[in-house]
């Protein structure tokens, strides 16, 4: 069985694993040792609430109960940026027109940008390979906006996700060819090393301050502006269902979209609901016809923990089996939080 569950200091050896699974394109999970030994160290403070809001990374991992192994893992920075500069490309637009030759051209344009500071960022999801199937990348994925609908207080007004871009099969980026790599004069697999690493100082040393015109790019890099790794596209998908939206910021370095929403406005802060939980009864979810999954968690910080049931709320209640308690840490007479896995449509007309 799948739990997702805050992160503790004995995952460090397994969450080393998932990191060396991931590639480059990710720079919030390299398998660095030390890095992720550091990481670990604040989100464990972070849960424990030892340091400010603003500080904190909650990490969570997926464990497969049944074997103890990590299948998965993700995260929710409290806010970015304010330690070190956090960059983006903002897309813009330049009109250039003359009344007398009779010429309109509107030209797309790239600013340096630090405008998502301070924002809460969703980074670092990634599923490993033998558990890509069914709704497992569903449960990962959205498990931090539940986490988010119940600890609302500890999240800013804008939150962001980076996504990871477009790369060719050879790992290059059209992009970063196109781009970076006449300023920072390095492979694009370096940069990411040291961008992950935390040595982000070079970015404001090396790129120009100017609009770069879009134009001026190698067709190649004009055509993924904006574009995710093929990897990508589902979790850009997942996030979307849950109201984020590109609203054209990229990276500087593979050109990935930063998607983005107001917090209040998530489908989780909108629709997921507190409710009771009630001794089991297995003749219940025995009887259930085809229920449709629901995302619970428990409402403990420190602790948090959150499955896919078959186990469907009703009048303020749900009849959760004796094995999903179990893995929530909760018992009858406790209060869980809920959330429809699956985007219901609206069927008003």
């Amino acid at each position: 069985m799948l739990v997702v569950r805050a992160i503790n200091a004995s995952d460090l050896d397994a969450l080393y694993g998932l990191a060396s699974q991931v590639g480059t394109g990710m720079t919030t999970l390299k398998p660095d040792m030390k890095m992720l030994g550091d990481r670990l160290a604040i989100a464990c403070a972070s849960f424990a609430e030892t340091i400010p809001p603003e500080e904190r990374d909650y990490m969570f991992v997926m464990e497969d109960t049944t074997s103890g192994r990590l299948a998965g893992v993700c995260a929710i920075k409290g806010a970015v940026g304010l330690t070190e500069p956090f960059y983006n490309y903002r897309i813009g637009t330049l009109v250039h027109s003359s009344r007398e030759l009779d010429v309109f051209t509107r030209m797309e344009t790239l600013y340096l940008s630090n405008d998502l500071t301070g924002s809460s960022e969703l980074c670092s999801l990634f599923l490993h390979p033998d558990y890509r199937s069914g709704n497992t990348g569903r449960l990962l994925s959205k498990c931090r906006f539940l986490f988010i609908a119940q600890f609302p207080h500890l999240f800013t007004k804008r939150l962001i996700a980076e996504m990871r871009g477009y790369q060719a099969p050879d790992g290059s980026s059209p992009f970063y060819e196109g781009l970076g790599r006449h300023f920072f004069k390095m492979d694009f697999h370096h940069v990411d090393d040291l961008t992950a690493l935390g040595k982000k100082s070079f970015i404001a040393e090396l790129m120009p301050r100017q609009p770069m015109y879009v134009a001026y790019l190698p067709q190649d890099a004009q055509d993924v502006v904006g574009e995710v790794h093929e990897a990508t596209k589902p979790a850009r998908r997942l996030l979307e269902q849950e109201g984020m939206y590109f609203e054209g910021y990229i990276d500087i370095f593979d050109a990935g979209p930063v998607l983005q929403a107001r917090t209040s406005e998530l489908r989780a802060m909108r629709d997921s609901e507190l409710v009771g939980v009630e001794i089991d009864s297995d003749a219940t979810h025995a009887c259930a016809p085809n229920p449709e999954p629901m995302l619970v968690s428990n409402t403990v910080l420190k602790d948090f923990r959150m499955i896919l049931s078959d186990a469907s709320p009703a009048n303020g209640k749900i009849d959760l089996s004796a094995a999903d308690q179990k893995l929530l840490g909760v018992k009858a007479g406790d209060t869980v939080r809920t959330l429809s896995l699956n985007v219901r449509k609206n069927t008003n007309v």
